[in-house]
């Protein structure tokens, strides 16, 4: 919503938020997760303007070096080109998706999109990056990297995973120590009324009705027997 109304980020904008992601991932991918959904939609401001990623239904767990998966998932526009082509991935996945949303917040779109599903994953798989001239050099470098259909040479790739991406000299003047302690003043804090303010959310979302989700596991015969048992011993008390 912040980036909707912005158009787009100035480039010390969209470093603070790229930068506090690229410690999220780096944070994940040590404890051998993949996010594999990174989009606007999924992050978060936190009443104090930092972000914190949500929605981990893709995630992958146990994925370390060495190991791939094959499950399609998330949304195209963000998705590494390997996820398309179901050749198995790893967690260089998430930093092409750190790219496309660089991308997305220096021009207001995605890198790769088209008018339909079809045309938008042809263009991921085979589509040229285009920069904006407006870019900095930093910038476009970093993108180029990012963005390298060829997972093994993508930036964050290597052993050292989100130190290099973090050592690129688009982040040059982060102090990664005082980002990590919530010492770096974000760009923007949302204005809020309350502890539950909801007026930072899009109305589409607050003006639905809430609906319970369905449980679909239902309890074994023993699992009933018990807690059948444990609600007699407490009437009885």
């Amino acid at each position: 919503m912040q980036l909707e109304r912005e158009g787009i980020f100035l480039e010390d904008t969209a470093c603070f938020y790229l930068a506090e992601i690229s410690m999220a991932l780096g944070h994940l991918h040590q404890k051998g997760i993949i996010y594999r959904d990174l989009k606007p939609e999924n992050i978060m401001l936190r009443n104090n303007g930092h972000v914190k990623l949500t929605d981990f239904g893709l995630c992958k767990e146990s994925i370390h070096d060495g190991t791939v998966t094959h499950t399609f998932c998330g949304t195209i526009e963000y998705m590494a080109p390997e996820i398309l082509m179901r050749s198995g991935h790893n967690r260089a996945v998430d930093w092409w998706s750190l790219g496309a949303l660089m991308y997305d917040m220096l021009t207001g779109a995605a890198p790769f999109t088209a008018e339909n599903r079809k045309k938008t994953i042809d263009k991921i798989l085979k589509g040229k990056l285009n920069l904006p001239p407006y870019l900095t050099q930093e910038a476009r470098d970093l993108l180029k990297k990012l963005l390298r259909r060829n997972a093994s040479t993508r930036m964050g790739a290597g052993p050292r995973d989100a130190l290099d991406v973090q050592g690129h000299s688009f982040f040059r003047h982060m102090n990664w120590d005082d980002l990590l302690a919530f010492k770096v003043e974000p760009p923007f804090k949302p204005f809020l009324q309350s502890a539950d303010d909801v007026s930072q959310f899009d109305s589409k979302f607050t003006s639905q009705t809430p609906v319970d989700s369905p449980d679909d596991s239902t309890l074994s015969e023993s699992a009933n027997q018990v807690f059948l048992f444990l609600s007699l011993k407490h009437l009885q008390h």
